[in-house]
């Protein structure tokens, strides 16, 4: 196998330093971004036979029938099994997290999107037979009854989407999610759950933020709150539209993986 990594760019280019792809005998893993540049550097790798690492610039301008104009220098490097899986597992850890409460048509939807982009997902649900046999990788399934108790065990900057089978249960997820914030003020720390996502209507989150107003929650805490979720811009009730606008909104969220907590 070879491992084919940006080492440096100049100019506008396909992807940033640091991305990497591996071409092996029977598959190729990852993408430098397409077009023909990654066409020659695949053809490149597959020819290089036992030179221990190799550096090689290309250029994209008329040479390579692309016009970016830019610079991107590629390493080439022999690597093992052993090798890939902790490239793997360091870019697992790369990944931002989400916590996905609900199993149903719109939570499965939306898992199989993240799966395609670089997030960790937790599934989670209170009915266990909710879950599919196979699930995308980064997507690790949990049975929680009752389902609010799994707040406290999520992955500190974790962006939470609820959209449980039930109203209750969605109203008591909320309330976990915000004391768990309203902790971390407590202790002169950030919130680390930075994205809270209720999927619903405005009338549903209005009958939320009353309950939540009776149970003490000060309306600088309901304002952590995103319901409805999904891009602005987006139409459609579909569970497939629904699931592309909530990607898209992760996607622009600029929220941080660390956390004072």
């Amino acid at each position: 196998m070879i491992l084919i990594t940006v080492t440096q760019t100049q100019g506008s280019v396909p992807r940033e330093t640091g991305t990497w792809m591996v071409v092996a005998d029977d598959k190729i893993m990852g993408t430098l971004g397409g077009g023909h540049v990654e066409f020659q550097a695949i053809a490149y790798a597959k020819n290089l036979k036992n030179e221990s690492e190799k550096t090689k610039r290309f250029a994209l301008g008329p040479s390579l029938g692309q016009c970016c104009g830019g610079v991107m220098d590629l390493a080439f490097e022999h690597i093992d099994s052993a090798q890939l899986a902790q490239l793997e597992a360091k870019q697992d850890v790369a990944c931002k997290p989400v916590a996905l409460f609900g199993g149903g048509h719109v939570g499965r939807a939306i898992i199989h999107i993240l799966a395609t982009l670089p997030y960790r997902t937790t599934w989670i649900d209170s009915r266990d037979e909710i879950f599919p046999k196979d699930v995308p990788s980064h997507v690790i399934c949990e049975h929680s009854d009752p389902v609010q108790s799994a707040v406290s065990q999520l992955a500190s900057g974790s962006a939470v989407l609820i959209m449980s089978f039930s109203h209750a249960e969605d109203l008591e997820i909320v309330q976990q999610c915000l004391k768990r914030n309203r902790a971390c003020l407590a202790r002169g720390a950030n919130h680390d759950l930075p994205f809270i996502g209720l999927i619903g209507s405005t009338t549903k989150w209005a009958t939320f933020q009353n309950r939540l107003r009776e149970r003490g929650f000060a309306e600088a805490e309901l304002a952590q709150v995103t319901c409805p979720i999904g891009l602005e811009g987006i139409s459609g009730k579909e569970p497939a539209v629904i699931a592309v606008a909530v990607a898209a909104q992760l996607l622009r969220l600029n929220h941080s993986t660390n956390s004072d907590c």
